[in-house]
C-alpha cells in the first residue's frame, strides 16, 4: 500500500534534475524532467545547446513522456493489488517486474543522455574538436565552463524508495515462507546492492581539481595551481571547487549554509596533489607562499611534509579551527 501511495505521488513532481553551473550563470540552471513533460530553465538551455550543435529539448520529441505516466499508473495498480490480494507469488511477481522496469529505464535514460550529448550539428557556431556534452547519468561531470550535476528529485527518490520497500518486503516473506537459506542470502544481497546504488548515487566523495580547465567557485578564475586548490562537497553531492584558502573559506563564510557542507578538502601540497579532508590535513601559513588569491595557506596530510617547507619558508603550523575561524 505505501509503495502504490509514493508511485501515486511520483505522477506529480519530477522524477529526476540536472543542474548547470558556469561563472556566467551563479545562480545555476535546472532541467526539471516529470513523468510526462519538461520543465525549469529549458529555453535558456536550448538558446546555449544551439550554439554547441545540441538538440533543442521539446517534451513531444519524447515517446516516453506518452507512455511513463501509464506504466506508473499500471504499478500503482498492480501493488494496490497485491496488498488487496496477498499472495506471496503475486507480490514476488509484482517486486521483480518494477525492479526489470527500473532498470530497462535507467538504461532508456542513459541512452537518451547519450544521443543528446553526442549527436551534433556539424554546422554548430562552437566546435571543439573530439568533445561531447553527455551529462552524467549521476553525480557531477564538467561540461567545457559549465559544471552538470545529475540526481533524483523527489520523484526518483520515491522511486528509488519504493524499490528498495518492495525488496524488503520480499525478504520478509521469504523468510516467513521458511524458504532456504541460499534464496534469503540472495534476497539480502539484492536489497543490500539497491541500498548501495541509493547511497552511492549522492556521493560525496571529492572529485580531483583539473588547472587550467576548472573555474574556482568564488572569484571565478582559472585554477592554475594545483597546489593550494579546494573543493566543498555539498550533502547532495554538489562538489565547488577553489583555487587558494582564501575563496574557499570566503564561500564558507558567505555563500553557502554550514548544514548543507558535508566536506570540506584542500589539496595535498606535497606528493601528488591529492584532496584530503580539512579535519585530518596539517596547515602551514606563511605570506612567503604567495597563493594564487592571497590566502597563503598550505596543506598537507603529513606533519613531515609540512615542517620540511617550514625549513624554506617563514610562517606557522594552523589548525582547522584557526583556519576556518568564523
Amino acid at each position: 500500500m505505501i509503495c502504490a501511495l509514493c508511485l501515486a505521488v511520483v505522477l506529480f513532481v519530477p522524477m529526476w534534475r540536472i543542474d548547470l553551473v558556469a561563472p556566467q550563470y551563479p545562480e545555476g540552471l535546472s532541467l526539471l524532467i516529470y513523468p510526462n513533460k519538461l520543465a525549469g530553465n529549458v529555453d535558456i538551455i536550448n538558446g546555449l545547446n544551439h550554439y554547441i550543435g545540441m538538440k533543442t529539448l521539446h517534451a513531444e520529441d519524447f515517446f516516453e513522456f506518452t507512455i511513463l505516466p501509464y506504466l506508473i499508473g499500471f504499478f500503482v495498480l498492480l501493488f494496490l493489488v497485491a496488498a488487496i490480494v496477498a499472495k506471496r507469488k503475486f507480490f514476488y511477481g509484482t517486486v521483480i517486474t518494477f525492479v526489470l522496469f527500473g532498470i530497462v529505464a535507467i538504461g532508456d535514460f542513459w541512452k537518451w543522455e547519450y544521443n543528446y550529448g553526442h549527436n551534433l550539428n556539424p554546422d554548430a557556431a562552437i566546435k571543439v574538436p573530439g568533445m561531447s556534452y553527455q551529462p552524467p547519468l549521476i553525480g557531477y561531470k564538467q561540461l567545457l565552463n559549465f559544471s552538470a550535476y545529475s540526481v533524483p528529485s523527489t520523484g526518483g527518490w520515491l522511486f528509488i524508495g519504493v524499490g528498495v520497500l518492495a525488496l524488503a518486503g520480499l525478504v520478509l516473506e521469504l523468510k516467513a515462507a521458511k524458504r532456504t537459506r541460499y534464496s534469503v542470502r540472495t534476497a539480502v544481497a539484492v536489497v543490500g546492492a539497491c541500498l548501495m546504488i541509493n547511497l552511492s548515487s549522492c556521493s560525496t566523495s571529492p572529485t580531483p581539481i583539473k588547472p587550467g580547465t576548472d573555474n574556482c567557485s568564488f572569484c571565478k578564475m582559472t585554477i592554475s595551481d594545483a597546489r593550494y586548490g579546494a573543493e566543498i562537497v555539498t550533502r547532495k553531492g554538489k562538489v565547488y571547487k577553489f583555487d587558494d584558502a582564501h575563496c574557499v573559506l570566503s564561500y564558507l563564510k558567505n555563500d553557502i549554509r554550514s548544514e548543507d557542507v558535508a566536506n570540506t578538502y584542500f589539496v595535498d601540497f606535497d606528493g601528488q596533489h591529492e584532496l584530503i579532508d580539512a579535519k585530518t590535513a596539517f596547515f602551514f601559513k606563511s605570506d612567503e607562499l604567495n597563493t594564487p588569491m592571497g590566502g597563503n595557506i598550505a596543506a598537507f596530510s603529513k606533519k613531515e611534509a609540512l615542517q620540511k617547507l617550514m625549513q624554506q619558508y617563514k610562517g606557522a603550523e594552523v589548525t582547522w579551527d584557526e583556519v576556518n575561524k568564523k
